[in-house]
């Protein structure tokens, strides 16, 4: 695919992700690449493993949640880091997709305070982890639950991560090679899952 470095078309970017593939920018310049990885990182839903302390963590959490609430704020968080592949091309990107009800955030809030969150991109019953982030220990993780927890609600069978990170791997993230990953994207796309 091409080289990108203003915003995709929302119709490019739906096509890319059904077709296994991603946007990443280039920290320095913006440009925007397409990514496939082989293996790919998958979070099984059924079941969602998820490990006693942070059980515990989360139902003692200080924590309320919600779903797209304010999810420019959340695209933002995610992209303030030192380094970082969400340009503003990607950032208006995705905030179109949510705006067609394609891209979704989970907020996790403190004393009126956004404190941590994620976001992805939502086909079919597959939903695209794209990025999280947390102002306090422990809300990235209470967020990565609060949506696996809304996923399996809504009968979703496919929770993309791309690749594992030291958080994911406590949840039992996988890999899966391409093959495997498009199976199961195929099946993913084929339900009707509601957000």
């Amino acid at each position: 695919m091409p080289r990108r470095s203003a915003p995709i078309p929302p119709e490019l970017l739906i096509e890319a992700y059904a077709r296994g593939y991603f946007p990443m920018a280039d920290a320095d310049t913006g440009a925007i690449e397409w990514y496939t990885a082989d293996p790919r990182a998958v979070l099984p839903l059924d079941p969602f493993h998820v490990p006693r302390r942070v059980q515990r963590f989360v139902k003692s959490a200080p924590f309320t949640y919600t779903r797209d609430a304010d999810f420019a704020a959340v695209i933002r968080a995610c992209g303030e880091r030192e380094s970082t592949w969400i340009s503003e091309g990607l950032r208006r990107s995705y905030t179109r997709l949510h705006e067609l009800g394609v891209a979704h955030s989970v907020e996790v809030w403190q004393e009126g305070r956004l404190v941590g969150g994620l976001y992805g991109v939502h086909l079919g019953g597959a939903f695209f982890g794209e990025s999280m982030f947390h102002r306090e220990s422990g809300a990235s993780k209470a967020a990565l639950v609060h949506l696996a927890e809304h996923l399996r609600e809504r009968g979703f069978s496919l929770l993309e991560i791309q690749m594992i990170t030291p958080l994911t791997a406590q949840f039992g993230a996988r890999l899966v090679t391409r093959a495997e990953y498009m199976a199961a994207l195929r099946a993913a796309l084929d339900q009707q899952c509601e957000w």
